[in-house]
């Protein structure tokens, strides 16, 4: 008995102590109920809450800097269709990112899903990048600095949650699935150094860009799409494999 005694001591001291080593809510993170009747209202004002700590980023919660948002690279393959290009951005920085607005937030309980719909109203990009290929049966190679800008972005994203157990037994939620579907209202591109510098076919194409932009997003959307999702699926998990679900959202 009084070896029983002692090992349950010892797992609920090592309980406790990594029940403890879960780190304390920021005081501007809003929690919400699962029982709060306005439960979609509630997440919404949280995410409001959290926009103006993303700029200089939330060590709490894992979240570097998002003002800008850099990655190391994107690349995009794209095999079919009136565009045919190898490209790949690196060192690349996204400003804009945290003026998002959230429409609207739904999520449904019984199926462990979220649904948000955002509006973004700019997004600026720039770059190194290195890409060859054919546009609309026009040839485009170069290497060099790339600049973006797009407007007006209406972006819907779907969260698919599951359950599951850490180590000592409490309940975390992970992204199970993800879809996100986005809509741009403008956008303006300018590729340095098209054609080993040659000016006037650099010129012509950047225009013929400008002119064709929604022809060409439309071609690459697919792929962005992917990239978008999986920045939003890493940047849930790293805040779910902190906080049980009990924590984040109590009941």
């Amino acid at each position: 008995m009084r070896l029983y005694g002692l090992l349950l001591i010892f797992f609920m001291t090592s309980y406790l102590s990594t029940a403890l080593s879960i780190p304390e809510i920021p005081s501007f993170m809003k929690i919400c109920h699962r029982s709060d009747p306005f439960l979609n209202e509630c997440i919404k004002q949280s995410a409001i809450a959290l926009k103006p700590y993303l700029r200089n980023g939330i060590p709490a919660l894992r979240i570097p800097a998002c003002e800008p948002l850099c990655l190391q690279e994107i690349e995009i393959d794209q095999t079919s269709g009136p565009i045919y290009i190898r490209a790949m951005y690196s060192n690349v920085s996204i400003f804009g990112g945290t003026n998002f607005i959230p429409k609207s937030i739904r999520f449904d309980l019984e199926k462990n899903r979220i649904r948000l719909k955002v509006y973004l109203p700019r997004l600026e990009m720039v770059s190194n990048y290195n890409l060859d290929g054919k546009i609309m049966m026009l040839p485009i190679t170069g290497d060099g600095i790339a600049h973006g800008n797009f407007t007006d972005i209406d972006a819907i994203v779907t969260l698919q949650f599951k359950r599951y157990r850490d180590e000592i037994g409490l309940i975390h939620q992970m992204v199970d699935d993800i879809y996100v579907d986005f809509e741009i209202g403008h956008a303006t591109v300018h590729l340095d150094n098209l054609f080993d510098g040659d000016e006037t076919l650099s010129a012509a194409m950047n225009l013929f860009l400008n002119d064709n932009w929604s022809t060409v997003i439309a071609e690459v959307r697919p792929k962005l799409e992917e990239i978008i999702a999986e920045l939003i699926r890493n940047f849930a998990n790293t805040i779910f494999s902190i906080f049980p679900e009990d924590v984040l959202l109590p009941p």
